[in-house]
């Protein structure tokens, strides 16, 4: 018998009863009641029964559970209340065995822990819980395409490994290229940042990586970050594209994914808009009448935001920070050169997103580089794309990771990533 599949078990309908269709899957379950063997079958699309009898059931033979088959049967009405519909088998082969006992209960009869599902990911993903959050996050990458296409972004791809580091930061990964020493990108901000003087709006999805010896549940040395860079618009208008992204995210996914819902036990709600608009100046009031012993100038700590958060619920802005806690690229506030125009899209203490209005003329830029102890020398190539026309730009990144913990309502990144790497975690 060919292996080739005729339907997904989804597309099994009422005007194929009576009629031969040959299924595809692993057998999630398998009873055997005298002359009959009833096996569950599923594939990546839905669940069905299958009825084996006769001489098809005398023949069996030994199937283990998760083991891979195809079966060419004929579709029936059913009594059972778990299916629409079941395949009487007329023929099963067997494609790959499953061992038995497997190291993971893609069923959840048996609970693994996060580690011992990561070790063995490729079998978690037959686990339906986990199998939905990764088509979530599949939905959620759809989304978010849309929206910037709607909005008139152009998708760019921007190298990965780069010749000095993008922000000067110090948290980032060397590597021996060639001779020469390179670097593995923390964000993609020059480069989109350039892209702006001839495609005007751009967008990024794409993996990046940051050294940080940091052990939480939210923090990751390989990343997905969503990344823009639009010209002509300042730092408010960035963030009204930010709110609308993470609208029509919630939007789409709490229509088009139901089951997923259902199988993670979780409810996607579309959050309130407009998300509210703090101060910098407004949290240290704050964190001032909750008795915390911070000034103005300081940044703000987890214990902080953690304070900050429960005022706030919920998605929120926190804007206008200190010039002194932003990157060399940020530009200043016309009415107070001590502020900038930059800010944090926040869920409670949880920092998703940050971004900002970007200088973009040469020599501020270069002042600024020598304020921040960077050597302009290591930035020669960007700054000289500021000589050619730089248009004045505001942009973000955003961490897919981090919203996805939130979409689906759990607080550990590496449940949301396919592969995480973190810096007690190389594999598999």
């Amino acid at each position: 018998m060919t292996f080739g599949k005729t339907h997904d078990i989804a597309e099994l309908t009422t005007e194929l009863i009576g009629k031969q269709v040959v299924l595809g899957g692993w057998i999630e379950d398998i009873r055997k009641l005298g002359k009959m063997t009833f096996i569950t079958l599923r594939d990546v699309s839905g669940i069905s029964q299958i009825i084996v009898k006769g001489e098809l059931n005398d023949n069996l033979g030994e199937i283990n559970r998760q083991s891979v088959v195809s079966i060419k049967g004929i579709v029936q009405e059913t009594k059972a209340r778990d299916f629409a519909f079941e395949v009487k088998a007329e023929e099963i082969e067997v494609l790959a065995k499953a061992i038995h006992p497997l190291p993971v209960d893609p069923i959840g009869r048996v609970e693994s822990n996060i580690d011992t599902r990561l070790n063995h990911r490729a079998l978690d993903m037959r686990n339906q819980k986990t199998a939905s959050i990764f088509k979530l996050r599949h939905h959620v990458l759809q989304s978010l395409r849309k929206t910037f296409v709607e909005k008139k972004f152009i998708e760019i791809t921007t190298p990965k490994i780069i010749g000095s580091a993008s922000e000067g930061g110090a948290d980032l990964f060397s590597l021996d290229y060639f001779g020469e020493k390179a670097y593995l990108a923390q964000s993609p901000q020059l480069y989109k940042e350039q892209m702006t003087i001839g495609l005007e709006r751009v967008f990024e999805i794409s993996n990046f990586y940051r050294a940080e010896n940091s052990h939480t549940g939210r923090h990751l040395t390989e990343f997905t970050s969503i990344d823009i860079e639009a010209a002509f618009m300042d730092y408010t208008d960035v963030m009204d594209i930010l709110e609308s992204v993470i609208i029509e995210v919630y939007k789409f996914v709490s229509e088009n994914c139901k089951k997923e819902q259902e199988a993670i036990e979780h409810t996607i709600e579309v959050p309130t808009a407009p998300f509210e608009r703090i101060t910098y100046k407004q949290c240290i009031e704050e964190l001032k009448q909750a008795g915390e012993k911070v000034e103005f100038g300081e940044d703000l700590l987890d214990s902080h935001l953690r304070i900050i958060g429960k005022n706030h619920p919920g998605f929120f802005f926190l804007m206008d920070w200190p010039m002194k806690l932003k990157p060399f690229y940020i530009r200043e506030k016309d009415e107070d050169a001590t502020l900038s125009r930059s800010f944090d899209l926040q869920f409670g203490y949880l920092e998703l997103s940050s971004g900002g209005t970007r200088l973009h003329d040469s020599e501020l830029l270069k002042a600024r580089l020598k304020e921040q102890g960077l050597d302009p020398a290591q930035f020669t190539d960007h700054l000289k794309t500021f000589d050619w026309g730089m248009p004045p730009h505001s942009g973000w990144g955003l961490g897919l990771d981090r919203l996805m913990t939130i979409l689906v309502g759990i607080d550990n990144v590496r449940e949301v990533v396919l592969y995480p790497r973190d810096p007690d975690r190389l594999r598999p």
